[in-house]
């Protein structure tokens, strides 16, 4: 703040300076206006004239993808980002996030609010202290640095983007910028303090990567990293109902409601599904066909494994046409109840023994917790900034869609 004064108390006094002599002409630059603002020398002059309209000139923002040893992270061991993935992800971004944004927020959002700098790092940030890896950073509400550049699918004039594709670009990059694109927004207009008290009391920035999806969901989380802090907990949920697929979310609601409902949940379950689109009459998805299992313990006084009260979703996945389970060893578990369809997940009834019951015990949190926060995350979203989370969403997908015909396009430029 001292400095943002300082700069504007030179400024009062230059203006002020100057209209003493208000009889003045003003005279040529004094610096050499010649210079062209992109240098036609380079071989990469035909990608940086690319990036020089599409993101100086509409936004001013700098693609740093040569590799600045002063704008890396020195904690790590990297290496440059590859130039044709380079300009490959630079035209994704173009497409699935600048040109997202200025349709449903006007064309001076992204000139105002966007980010000033992206920067391109060919390999991963690991961290062999926590075992973490870092996907991508914010620095001061200006640069946004993006990893794994070159674990991107090459272009090629016959690509074929497929949807696994699309998830991994999603994973790598475009969570990570919507994550970091909110932490910018809120920067500039809080969130709501409730949003934190929700589950004020799990919070762990230290130790939140031992934590497993499970436990995650079912304490009111969309990531492990929500659970670091406020407000990562608060982008991570933004960033999650753009760019998660109807997998990830149909596994994030089963785990959260497994431990029971309140009542009034299951209509705002159905509304959420709803809201994100996902088809629950979908014969592949995987929720009209899952089992959940009661975790246990086992007891060396009395030789038996003792209920832990934790409920367990298995994992699908199709494999030869169909969803099946995988990886699950069902002697560490003393209970499973298989469901053919979510809704009836949430009927409240089973064949055998009810599951999923109402309950009022103050310390569940789970699928309230979750549905509480995604309504104070969208509510602030379109009350502060005109966004409606759900069109994002909507709007990203349709694009992820034609991703392929988008590709035919583009020009990558090779190096001469």
């Amino acid at each position: 703040m001292k400095k943002i004064l300082y700069i504007l108390g030179i400024t009062a006094v230059v203006a002020a300076f100057s209209s003493c002599r208000g009889g003045d002409d003003f005279t040529d630059s004094i610096f050499d206006t010649d210079i062209p603002a992109v240098d036609e020398t380079k071989a990469t002059y035909p990608f940086d004239k690319w990036l020089y309209d599409n993101f100086v000139v509409p936004y001013n923002v700098d693609v740093k993808y040569r590799f600045d040893l002063s704008a890396s992270d020195l904690n790590f061991q990297l290496t440059p980002a590859d130039y044709n993935r380079s300009q490959l992800l630079a035209h994704f971004i173009r497409y699935l996030f600048y040109d997202v944004y200025t349709k449903y927020a006007g064309e001076d959002f992204m000139k105002k609010y966007g980010p000033r700098i992206f920067h391109f790092i060919g390999s991963s940030g690991y961290s062999p202290t926590t075992g973490t890896e870092v996907l991508g950073t914010a620095s001061g509400g200006v640069k946004i640095t993006l990893y794994k550049i070159n674990e991107m699918k090459p272009y090629s004039e016959d690509v074929n983007y497929t949807g696994e594709d699309v998830n991994i670009l999603n994973e790598n990059y475009f969570h990570t910028m919507h994550h970091e694109f909110s932490h910018i927004l809120h920067q500039t207009k809080s969130y709501p303090i409730t949003f934190g008290q929700i589950t004020s009391g799990s919070y762990d920035p230290i130790n939140w990567q031992d934590r497993d999806s499970v436990w995650t969901h079912q304490n009111g989380y969309v990531t492990h990293y929500a659970s670091s802090a406020t407000y990562e907990d608060f982008v991570e949920t933004l960033s999650c109902m753009i760019t998660d697929t109807d997998y990830r979310w149909m596994n994030r609601i089963i785990n959260a409601a497994s431990m029971g409902l309140r009542q009034g949940d299951k209509e705002d379950i159905l509304e959420l599904i709803d809201s994100l689109e996902i088809n629950l009459d979908d014969p592949t998805g995987h929720w009209n066909n899952f089992t959940l299992y009661e975790e246990s313990e086992y007891n060396d006084q009395t030789g038996e494994y003792e209920s832990t009260e934790r409920y367990v979703l298995d994992e699908h996945r199709l494999i030869g046409g169909a969803y099946q389970v995988v990886n699950k060893e069902a002697t560490a578990y003393v209970a499973q109840y298989r469901y053919k369809e979510f809704r009836k997940f949430t009927s409240f009834k089973d064949d055998f023994l009810p599951w999923v019951e109402i309950s009022t015990k103050d310390e569940l949190t789970g699928i309230n917790a979750l549905l509480k926060k995604l309504d104070i995350a969208t509510k602030w979203y379109t009350e502060k900034w005109g966004l409606y989370a759900f069109k994002l969403r909507h709007e990203v997908r349709e694009r992820q869609n034609a991703i392929n015909d988008y590709l035919k396009e583009i020009t990558i430029y090779e190096l001469n």
